[in-house]
């Protein structure tokens, strides 16, 4: 090979590389670390939202993952997301219904928590209140605190 077409060779292939760093500059990886888990049953949930609407039910989520507890914490990672605003919400499903359940004055039966670890009062926190920001390079991570 010529030394023309090894340079050639070797530019092509330096934009092709620099195009893959482009792109993985703009998405970012999210790491939850939940804590406070109190028991090794069922899963502990972790919802990813990037909008308010449905906030915090996980079925109205955008992305969402399941973890066995083996210890009193648990770690999400949500990969490939891009800047912007999002929150977190989370439950220990002790009972295997993929919710998180409540009594008949609708209060959870089972820990949750929210980023920010918001915890209001007689109602369910909002997307504002657990708003965050995902920057355009780094890591991401959050600490969520479980409780009810």
């Amino acid at each position: 090979m010529s030394n023309q077409r090894r340079k050639t060779a070797f530019l092509c292939l330096l934009a092709i590389a620099s195009v893959f760093a482009m792109g993985s500059a703009h998405a970012q990886e999210l790491i939850i670390k939940v804590t406070m888990v109190k028991s090794t049953k069922g899963e502990v949930g972790c919802a990813l939202f990037n909008n308010a609407t449905g906030f915090p039910d996980a079925s109205a989520a955008m992305s969402a993952q399941r973890q066995a507890p083996s210890t009193d914490s648990v770690v999400c990672r949500f990969t490939d997301i891009k800047p912007g605003a999002y929150a977190v919400a989370v439950s220990h499903d002790l009972n295997g219904n993929r919710r998180t359940d409540t009594n008949f004055l609708g209060i959870p039966t089972e820990d949750w928590g929210v980023s920010n670890n918001v915890r209001p009062n007689l109602r369910a926190p909002t997307f504002d209140e657990a708003r965050f920001e995902v920057g355009a390079t780094g890591v991401t991570t959050l600490e969520i605190k479980l409780g009810r």
